[in-house]
């Protein structure tokens, strides 16, 4: 018998002074039976640090990712179905983020563990025509830090300014500090 996911409920409350984005979102989370919390409180961050400020050209939501290797971990379709955003959390292969820029408009990766710089250090070459893609590293501690946030049912506030992202729970925060691998840094407002 198949193990199956656990869900988890988050309300954001995101306040991103780089972007002018104040928003609430209810979301549902699954978390894959071969899921860690980290990796899905990742997924939680890549969310709030990429939701749009409207849905004039859709919404951003979680896709199978795990589950279906066709599908990122999130990802935006325009109001025509067209595909705006591929986003993945954790160390994906170069043919994935290269078969990713041909479909999405854009498409952005969070990598996260100690393993970051050997696996990059691996891929980074072979990337250099991807003019689509944003490549994110978290520090592994604060990744790690991010992760005794989870609970099943969340309320967590974000807050990012001037790059650096604060997510907490009215109990405790972590300060994330997200370093830029490969891309070009976002416009700021």
């Amino acid at each position: 018998m198949a193990l199956k996911s656990t869900v988890y409920k988050a309300a954001l409350q995101i306040a991103d002074m780089d972007r002018a984005l104040y928003a609430d979102h209810a979301l549902t989370v699954a978390l894959h039976p071969s899921e860690t919390e980290e990796r899905m409180m990742v997924r939680l961050l890549a969310f709030a640090l990429q939701v749009a400020p409207d849905d004039h050209r859709g919404q951003l939501q979680f896709a199978r990712g795990l589950s279906d290797t066709d599908e990122p971990d999130l990802w935006h379709h325009d109001l025509t179905g067209q595909l705006l955003h591929w986003i993945d959390v954790g160390q994906v292969d170069d043919r994935r983020l290269v078969k990713a820029s041909g479909r999405a408009e854009r498409v952005t990766l969070y990598a996260y563990a100690s393993s970051v710089p050997v696996w990059w250090a691996g891929i980074e070459n072979k990337l250099t025509r991807l003019r689509n893609l944003q490549v994110w590293q978290l520090p592994a501690a604060q990744s790690q830090e991010l992760a005794t946030l989870a609970q099943r049912s969340m309320q967590l506030q974000v807050t990012v300014q001037d790059g650096n992202v604060w997510i907490g729970n009215g109990e405790r925060s972590v300060e994330i500090t997200p370093v830029l691998l490969y891309g070009t840094e976002p416009v700021r407002k």
